[in-house]
């Protein structure tokens, strides 16, 4: 019976660290992605000549794919706990795994922020064009 137990633990270690690598590298993809869709949305930017810039568009579209990423990492994170062989180890992903959580939390409120701003920044244009 242990040898069962034994092989289940060792299926289960597979299974944790595929899922765990696979989340990881969907948050690399996330980012990657995030930066070509933020230089895909500057160069439509910039084709309308706009006289200031909106980098707040650009911020809110890079920083909506970077917080999609983080939440991928913690959960590569989570994963990384159920297989993590020492109390060292364990602490040291804890430790990870509150960082990002503290990363996106304070990078979801910048982007409901900038969110913010950039609707107001648009209802201005449309009253000042209804003007």
């Amino acid at each position: 019976m242990k040898w069962l137990f034994e092989r289940l633990e060792d299926a289960l270690v597979g299974v944790a660290t595929l899922g765990e690598f696979l989340l990881e590298a969907i948050a690399v993809g996330c980012v990657l992605f995030g930066v070509v869709k933020t230089i895909q949305l500057a160069i439509k930017l910039n084709r309308h000549h706009y006289v200031d810039f909106p980098f707040i568009q650009l911020r809110t579209s890079f920083g909506t794919w970077l917080a999609l990423a983080l939440e991928f990492q913690l959960g590569a994170d989570i994963l990384a706990t159920t297989i993590a062989p020492s109390e060292n180890t364990l602490i040291q992903l804890g430790s990870i795994a509150l960082i990002r959580t503290f990363l996106n939390y304070f990078l979801n409120k910048e982007l409901e922020k900038q969110m913010e701003l950039q609707e107001r920044a648009q209802q201005k244009r449309m009253t000042d064009q209804s003007s």
